[in-house]
Parts: structure tokens; C-alpha cells; sequence
């Protein structure tokens, strides 16, 4: 231990981390910079704060505050002691419906304001793409501003009052009329009044520098709004008073379709007089080819609000009759209004990936000019990026001229990173002609201060230094950032990690198969650490049940960086921190579709496990979860199901084979199929039995051949489902076939040519197909592949066919579509396999188009599978529950059993945490005749031992309607 840490843990009552993982989560915030931090403090209150600036103090160690680490230029990152406010000076003090105002501390992330400032009718003005995240204390230090600011202005426009600790441990509170002001202050504004009102432009987003015309006499002498946007440069918060304003009561939206950028950026000014509450701008780059959208290559978002919807739907169809535009149309739906805003905010991460997969990254990402410049500055954006071969997507707050882009700078090279810095410098001479601001939101950090003198007279840049020595005369804070600024080309986060390849496992196909692009996709937006979820979303699971960065997406993939470059996590892929990092992620891969940038951490986890146990004894539950297939089929072909059933049934017994399987001694062992669906399959197929096809619309043996996949799951554990499956789709009009140990026959013609690939005869055989989804999930990659090439052997029959392979487990279908061509890259029957892969849902729709369900006609609750979501789209289950009127929404996260997760040793707290979020409440809270759906084997698994629920696949729910269904009569 450190003199600096042993210090501070003598003084502060809050953590102190000098520890590997701390400092490896805090070397970068959302921007391309990096730097190790000493240690990371997250105080208590106040005192600590004191404490810490004392200390750091005598010791000469910068100090950097940090909220969500969201920050794009690089000024929450830091190379002494890090103050994280987001563990317990994250609390809303108090809130005043008739001031309208509310006390809050700086680590208080801004969604919970809006929660409880909603029931009066009231909201924060300010909301930025990230405020499911950012923290009041991070956007008091940016000045932050998002889309609502045409209506409501900036952060600096809502804050009243500021407590705050200086660097030489003064506490200070700060306001109008001179309150707060540290000493020479006055005296220093005072004698520069005459360069205060002449030397900063005149635009509603200038936030570069600092906003010393706060401090003049007609500005009211404001010190806290003149602390705002400095960055943490000036003093720490500890606690902010800040103003409230009347949230409408009702919304609508105009979208406003426009041919490009440039002419929807013309447009924007011209509707300020209209009153709306937003004016975004977005180029169809950034939006998904399914959003609902006018006709038109860029789009306007213009929110409205009213007393009434009938008062905001009138504002909302004066703006469009008011816009000169190709096509437009009104949103009053408000789900609609959140699934368009959703493609707003994504933008940030979104725009980190041009259309052809080259990345892109931030640096210039919020320059404002004013509005009515906008497209004349677009117009000279454009062609300065072409001039120097370079891409982006602009975006943003056209409303008031503040654009955001991700460019595609090459920041891995020597020559790339020059190319960077000419055009920063061009750039920022292009936006001072414009009479703009080098930054419009997110503040100069490291990536604009050095570029200020080119924006501000020597003489005003003279000024921020001199302010700067009467805040901090000990340059303790945040240094190098805004004053003295260090080089914006310097410290690139991304200068650290290997040049050559690294040799990996996966293909990593998006990433053009390098592991390290793939870690890079992480630009720190963290949409993962948002602490709740919203609609059908599930990311990130882990952190909304611990709350801890080292189990978000983010806090994981920031880790494997820091693993990649060696500095911070020195033992690389033996890493004992990136593996505790990991350990909690339940592989439900809802980052891969709900990340904006896309990124597969369950993918990372398998590869990192399969390198870190290389040659290594493994865990027990590797061996008793993950080669679960091999010990059913076993049980299987010994038929003593009934046996294991008997013997886990006797406590003692169980436990002590809990302990040797690595089990979480709080599960119950699931009970075993005395029968497996393929042997009720056989034994059906030969007639005996009793079991009939009962089909309808010919029955069994007609029309179109699917092949159905005998999961794991399905095989020995549920094979109900299986059988209510082959029902339901052989009344579909559907010829069913399983296949492990097919044999295609191809009767030829006269000719020669081959007319069929009927009959696909059923044979014994001992081969059984799997899609190796335990030993992925378990890091057991050799064995995984070896499984995948078996199964592609015994499936080779069926490529051949038009066949579809419909599998009804949710994660089965999900590792046959991603996982398996992910690891056998090099195998094109894996990419064939899994072109074929169907839900059951999707089989219905696309090959018995003319079939309908049998109405069941009950409300439904459950969750939808979190592969389901991540991977697969449920667009065919929602119609296929439609037409059987199975009416109401699934809830969105995961169940939390996840696979083996849940059954892990040490992982049942939080897979309990993880299933009381939304899937348990759900259920309870569902009326007494409501269908229970659980697709996935885990989910009902989780509903049956923790809720004494019996969740049903959607197959046994159809399967079980077709004998009531009148319409089935006489079939």
C-alpha cells in the first residue's frame, strides 16, 4: 500500500480503491483518451470530499471529479486520485413542488430527478441522449444541454444554487449577487468588465471556455452559473439547488422530411418562432430502414406540447404546415414517440460505425454555431472532411446549431493520428468564421482546450488562466483540461493496444476478425449502466442487480482493454480481475442488440474463459453444466432417468452433489424426462404407443418438410414442448422430421435430373446434433467446435434440402444462428445451417402462410427470452400471439438463470435480483385466468423455483387450444 492510500483510507469514511479493477475501470470516459488514474475515492459526503482535496493536497496528486463517465473530451479521465460520486453522493435531498426547485447531490443520475419530479407535473430541463446515466453533478460540469434546449436552455439556466469545496479546502455556496465567491474573484471580474461583454459570441451553445460573463453586473453576478461547464476545474460539487420547470401535459411529434442534411438544417431556424420544444436533426445514415419515417434523405424531430393532446397535435400540424418539406407526418402515439426518440439518443453510439463497418470516433462532436448559420456551415463541414478524406454523419440539435458527429478518423497510426490533428485545427478556424463554438454540450476537455486561443483572444485566454489561479492556485484540478491545456493528440486511448492481431477463437466477422476492434467498440456511452429498462430491452442485467461498473457491459469491456494493453492488467488472459468482471455476466446477450455500438460481451466472456482456463483445472460447474448434453445422453441411453429423479430427490444426496457439481445449494435439481422426446418421436413414428398425428389440413406426411431440432433442452428436460410442437405444426399443414440420423434419398427421372429430395427416412443411428451452447457458455471452445463439426456432418443431408430447421428453444436457435458460424468461420456449412434456423413462430408464418390459430382468447404475462430479443426478433411471435388473440406485452430483462448461470455456485443472489426486476412482478401482479409463456427452458425453470409458476411454451399453449378450437372440429 501507497503512502497516498493509506492516507486517504486513514481520513475517509468511504472506499478507496488502489486496487487493479478500480483503476482499470477509470482510465477513460466516452472519449478517445486515456489516462491510469493513482486511485479512485467514492466519498460519503462532503467531508470526504475535504478530505481527499487535503491530502491530494499536500502530496501534489491532481484530483478529477467523474459521474457517469459519459464525458467526449476526455475530462473525466485522470492521472491522480478519481472522485466516483455515483455510489453515495447520489441522492435527491429534497424537492419543492411549489419553488420548483430540487436539491440534489452530483452523483444523482438525472432519470431519477425526472422520476420524481414527474407525479407533479414538473421535469429537470435539460435532458441529454445519456440521461438514463449522466449524473446532475457531470452535466453541472459540462453545462450540459440536450434536445429540450431550444425550450428550456442549458444547465447553467437551471441551476440556482452550487456547494462546493475548493481545491484549499474552502466551502463555499455559490449564487447571484456575488455569493460564494472565493477571494479576488470580484476584484479580477471587475477590472475586466469592458472584455467580459465583448469577448465571448453571441450563440445559445457556447459553452467552450469559461462562462465569465456570467459575472457581469447585468448578468445578475451570477458565480454559480459561471461555474457551470468549468469542467471540475475550479472546485468540486458537493450538492446543487436547481430550478424545475412545468412538463406539458401532453406531447406530439412532427417529423419533417427533408432531401439532406443542408436542407433540413435551413429549415430549422425558421421554426423557432413556432414555440416548439424540440428542433433535432437526423440523416438517414443513422436511421434503422425500419423506422417510420416521411419520405426524405434527413428528418427533422419537432416536439410540441399543450395543455391537451388535441392542443399539442394543433401545435404539431402548424409546424408542418409552416415547413417547406418533401413529406412529413405526426406522432401522437407516445410508445411511437419513444421508439423514434430511442433512434435519436442511440445516435452517439450508432454513428461509431459508418454503413460499410469502418469505425468512427468522437473529437469533434459538438460544435455549435448560430442557428441561422447552420447549413452554410454544414455545407463547409462537408467539403473540409472530403478534403481530407475523411466520413462522418452529422446530427443533432439543429434548433440550435449544435451538431454532433462521429468522423472516421484513423487514430492507430502515426500518419492517421497527424491527420487528426490538421483537421482538428482547420476545423475549429472553420467554426470561429461561422461565429460559433468550438464546443456546443460536452465541454473542451483534452479534445478542444488546446484549440481555444484559435476561438478566444491571447488576452481572454490570459483571463480563464488567471481564473483559474484565484479557484485553484495549486492547479489540483482536473489539470490540463480548459487552461494550460494538454495536447489533444496526446494520451489516445487506443495507442496502447497490440498492433498485430490477437489469436483468438471466434471470427469476430463485424470486426474484420480482430479481438481488439472488438473491444474498441466500447466508445463508454453507457446505455448498460442505465438502472432500469424500458419496453422489451435487457442490458445490462448484472449492473442493474449489483450497481457495480465492473458488471456492466462497459465496466467489462473497459477491463478486456485494459487486459489487451498490458499497463494496468498485467497478467492478461490469466487475469483474475477481468475473470471476477466476467463471472457475473449471465451471457443473455442483450448488449449485442441493445448497446448502440453492438457489443457481444457474452462472446468476449466465452473467449476470454476458453483462453484463461487454457491448459488449467476448470471449475466443477464447467464440467457439470457445461458438458450438461453428454450426462443426459448418458442417462438416456442407460434409461435411469428414473434413478437420478429418485436419488436427487433424498436431500442429503442432492446436496452433496450440488457441491461436487459447483451448484448453488439454494437450486433444486430439475427433475429428468423418463422419456426423451426423440424416443416418443420413434415410438410414434412406428405406430405404437397410442399417440396419433391428429393433423389437420392433411395431417401428418403433407405438404412442405420442416425439420425439427431436437434441443438439448426439449430432448430430456421438457419434451412436452417438443410434442405439442410436432402437433401444432403438423396441423399447420407441415411434414415434421428430426434430424440427427437422416438420410436423404433423391429418386432420379428419366433425364437424370432430380425431381425430389423426398422421402427423408428416419434411421437409428447414434449420432445426436447439438449446437454446443453449454460448452460455449462455459468458455469449452475446442469442444464446442468439435461438437458444431458433428453436428454439420449429420445435418449435411439436410442442407441440401429447402427444409427449414425449426428450433423451439430460444437459445438453441440463437447459438445455431450466431455462435456456431462465429466459431467455425471456417466451415460454410455453419453460415448455410444457420440461414435455416426458424422460431416456431417464424415457421408458422412462413411456411403455412394460410393456416390460423386456434383462439385461446386470454391475457398473457412472462418475459420474451433474452436471446430471443438479443438475437432472434419476436415481429413473429407477436402476430402468431395476435391471431391466437394471447393478448398483453411480455416483459423486457432476462429471467436470470440464464443457462448455467443461475445454477452457478455464488450466482444465486443475483440471478434471484434479476428475475424480481420485471419477470416475477409480471406474473404476480397478473390476473388469476393469464396464460404464463416462457419459450426458454431457463425462464420457465426460474418461474417454477422461485414462484411456484408453470410456465408454458407457446407450443403447448396452441397444441392444448387445438381441442377446444370449434373450427378444429372434424379436421
Amino acid at each position: 500500500m501507497t503512502d497516498l492510500e493509506a492516507r486517504l483510507r486513514a481520513v475517509v469514511r468511504g472506499e478507496v480503491g488502489f486496487d487493479v479493477t478500480s483503476r482499470a475501470l477509470t482510465t477513460m470516459d466516452a472519449s478517445n483518451y486515456r489516462r491510469v488514474p493513482a486511485g479512485v475515492v467514492a466519498p460519503r459526503d462532503a467531508d470526504d470530499v475535504a478530505a481527499v482535496l487535503a491530502v491530494c493536497r499536500e502530496r501534489g496528486v491532481p484530483v478529477v471529479a467523474r459521474g457517469g463517465g459519459t464525458s467526449i473530451a476526455g475530462q473525466a479521465t485522470g492521472t491522480g486520485v478519481v472522485l466516483d460520486f455515483t455510489r453515495h453522493m447520489n441522492r435527491l435531498v429534497a424537492l419543492d413542488p411549489e419553488a420548483r426547485t430540487a436539491v440534489v447531490q452530483p452523483g444523482l443520475v438525472l432519470d431519477r430527478l425526472q422520476e420524481a419530479a414527474a407525479p407533479h407535473g414538473l421535469r429537470f430541463g435539460p435532458d441529454p441522449s445519456t440521461h438514463g446515466r449522466c449524473t446532475l453533478g457531470g452535466m453541472i460540469g459540462n453545462n450540459s444541454c440536450g434536445s429540450h434546449s431550444v425550450a428550456w436552455g442549458t444547465t447553467a439556466d437551471s441551476v440556482r444554487e452550487l456547494d462546493v469545496v475548493t481545491a484549499r479546502g474552502g466551502r463555499l455556496r455559490l449564487g447571484r449577487d456575488w455569493a460564494g465567491a472565493p477571494d479576488g474573484l470580484r476584484e479580477l471580474a471587475e477590472g475586466e468588465l469592458a472584455r467580459l461583454r465583448t469577448g465571448f459570441p453571441e450563440l445559445p451553445r457556447r459553452i467552450s471556455g469559461y462562462a465569465l460573463d456570467a459575472l457581469l453586473p447585468e448578468n445578475g453576478a451570477d458565480v454559480a452559473r459561471s461555474f457551470c461547464g468549468s469542467e471540475g476545474t475550479l472546485g468540486i460539487l458537493t450538492e446543487a439547488v436547481v430550478r424545475l420547470v412545468e412538463s406539458p401535459r401532453a406531447r406530439a411529434l412532427a417529423v419533417l422530411g427533408y432531401a439532406d442534411e443542408s436542407a433540413a438544417a435551413e429549415a430549422a431556424s425558421g421554426l423557432l418562432p413556432l414555440g416548439p420544444l424540440t428542433v433535432e436533426g437526423m440523416a438517414a445514415d443513422l436511421v434503422p430502414s425500419t423506422a417510420d419515417l416521411p419520405r426524405g434523405g434527413a428528418w427533422l424531430f419537432v416536439e410540441t406540447g399543450g395543455e391537451s393532446a388535441g392542443e399539442a397535435h394543433a401545435r404539431a400540424e402548424a409546424i408542418v404546415r409552416a415547413a417547406d418539406v418533401l413529406d412529413a407526418r405526426v406522432v401522437t402515439d407516445p410508445a411511437e414517440q419513444r421508439a423514434l426518440w430511442r433512434i435519436r439518443e442511440d445516435a452517439s453510439g450508432t454513428a461509431t460505425r459508418m454503413p460499410d463497418g469502418t469505425e468512427a470516433w468522437p473529437g469533434w462532436e459538438d460544435c455549435a454555431v448560430p442557428p441561422a448559420r447552420l447549413g452554410a456551415y454544414l455545407r463547409d463541414f462537408r467539403a473540409l472532411m472530403a478534403a481530407h478524406g475523411l466520413r462522418g454523419t452529422p446530427y443533432g440539435h439543429f434548433g440550435d446549431g449544435c451538431i454532433h458527429v462521429r468522423i472516421d478518423f484513423d487514430l492507430l497510426t502515426e500518419a492517421g493520428v497527424a491527420r487528426f490533428r490538421r483537421f482538428s485545427e482547420e476545423l475549429a478556424d472553420l467554426v470561429v468564421t461561422h461565429g460559433g463554438s468550438l464546443s456546443g454540450e460536452h465541454g473542451d476537455g483534452q479534445a478542444r482546450a488546446e484549440l481555444l486561443p484559435r476561438m478566444y483572444r491571447a488576452d481572454m485566454v490570459g483571463l480563464f488562466e488567471r481564473v483559474k489561479g484565484v479557484w485553484d492556485p495549486d492547479d489540483l484540478l482536473n489539470p490540463g483540461m480548459l487552461v494550460r491545456p494538454v495536447p489533444l493528440d496526446s494520451g489516445l486511448r487506443f495507442s496502447v493496444l497490440p498492433r498485430e492481431p490477437v489469436d483468438v477463437a471466434f471470427g469476430y466477422p463485424a470486426d474484420g476478425g480482430d479481438f481488439a476492434a472488438a473491444v474498441r467498440r466500447c466508445v463508454g456511452v453507457a446505455k448498460c449502466r442505465t438502472t432500469s429498462v424500458s419496453g422489451a430491452g435487457v442490458m445490462c442485467p448484472s449492473f442493474r442487480a449489483t450497481g457495480a461498473e465492473e458488471h456492466s457491459t462497459r465496466g467489462r469491456a473497459r477491463l478486456l482493454h485494459e487486459m489487451l494493453a498490458g499497463e494496468v492488467v498485467t497478467d492478461g488472459w490469466r487475469s483474475e480481475e477481468v475473470r471476477d468482471a466476467l463471472d457475473l455476466c449471465l451471457s443473455c446477450k442483450g448488449c449485442r442488440s441493445d448497446c448502440p455500438v453492438g457489443v457481444d460481451m457474452a462472446t468476449y466472456k466465452a473467449e476470454f474463459l476458453h483462453r484463461h482456463y487454457a491448459g488449467r483445472r476448470r471449475p466443477a460447474a464447467h464440467h457439470a453444466l457445461g458438458r450438461l448434453p453428454v450426462w443426459l445422453r448418458a442417462v438416456s441411453r442407460t434409461r435411469t432417468a428414473w434413478l437420478v429423479n429418485a436419488l436427487t430427490a433424498v436431500r442429503p444426496l442432492a446436496r452433496a452433489a450440488k457441491r461436487l457439481g459447483g451448484i448453488a445449494p439454494e437450486r433444486e435439481i430439475p427433475r429428468l424426462a423418463t422419456r426423451t422426446f426423440s424416443r416418443w418421436w420413434e415410438r410414434r413414428r412406428a405406430g405404437g404407443g397410442g399417440e396419433s398425428a391428429r393433423g389437420g389440413a392433411g395431417g401428418a406426411g403433407q405438404g412442405p418438410l420442416v425439420v425439427l431440432w431436437p434441443d438439448t433442452f426439449t430432448e430430456h428436460l421438457s419434451p412436452a414442448v417438443g410434442q405439442a410442437a410436432v402437433r401444432v405444426l403438423e396441423a399447420a399443414g407441415l411434414r415434421v422430421a428430426l434430424p440427427p440420423t437422416l438420410r436423404l434419398e433423391k429418386p432420379p427421372v428419366g433425364d437424370g435430373r432430380t425431381v425430389a429430395l423426398d422421402p427423408l427416412t428416419l434411421l437409428r443411428g447414434r449420432g445426436r446434433v447439438c449446437c454446443g451452447l453449454t460448452y460455449v457458455s462455459t468458455g469449452q471452445l475446442d469442444r464446442a467446435r468439435a461438437v458444431m463439426r458433428r453436428t454439420l456432418d449429420l445435418m449435411e443431408p439436410v442442407l441440401e434440402t429447402d427444409a427449414p430447421v425449426v428450433v423451439l428453444e430460444p437459445s438453441c436457435a440463437a447459438a445455431l444462428r450466431t455462435d456456431v458460424p462465429e466459431l467455425l468461420h471456417d466451415d460454410p456449412r455453419a453460415a448455410r445451417l444457420a440461414a435455416k434456423v426458424l422460431t416456431f413462430a417464424e415457421t408458422l408464418e412462413r411456411h403455412a402462410p394460410g393456416w390460423t390459430p386456434p383462439r385461446v382468447d386470454r391475457p398473457v404475462a412472462g418475459q420474451t427470452h433474452c436471446h430471443q430479443h438479443a438475437v432472434l426478433g419476436d415481429a413473429a411471435d407477436r402476430r402468431l400471439r395476435e391471431a391466437a388473440l394471447l393478448t398483453g406485452e411480455l416483459s423486457g430483462g432476462c429471467c436470470g438463470l440464464a443457462g448455467n448461470f443461475g445454477f452457478e455456485k455464488g450466482h444465486f443472489e443475483v440471478s434471484t435480483a434479476c428475475a424480481e426486476e420485471q419477470l416475477l412482478p409480471s406474473v404476480r401482479d397478473a390476473p388469476d385466468d393469464t396464460v404464463v409463456l416462457a419459450d426458454g427452458y431457463s425462464c420457465r425453470t426460474q418461474l417454477e423455483q422461485l414462484a411456484g409458476v408453470r410456465g408454458r411454451h407457446v407450443a403447448e399453449v396452441l397444441a392444448e387450444a387445438l381441442d377446444g378450437d370449434p373450427r378444429r372440429e372434424g379436421a
